[in-house]
């Protein structure tokens, strides 16, 4: 039970963690700096860890990874729209 808790606290800030240069990004329109590879890697790394959360059925793990997958993309998709 407290290893879940501590999943869904870890899953909630890793979310969070991308919010602010999400909504930064999507407002500002400003994407120098931001790295195409970086996110790249993230949504690859995501992706992994979903499955990794499937496999071990960890609800906290493909939770947060799906939703990290989704900021990753769009943000990869604003750097393409205004870079």
């Amino acid at each position: 039970m407290a290893a879940e808790i501590i999943g869904y606290i870890a899953s909630v800030i890793a979310i969070a963690m991308y919010f602010p240069q999400v909504i930064k990004s999507w407002k500002t329109k400003q994407m120098k700096g931001i790295s195409s590879l970086t996110f790249l890697l993230i949504s690859f790394n995501s992706i992994l860890w979903a499955t990794y959360g499937i496999l071990i059925n960890s609800i906290p793990v493909i939770l947060a990874n799906f939703v990290v997958l989704i900021l990753t993309i769009f943000m990869l998709v604003l750097k393409k729209k205004y870079d």
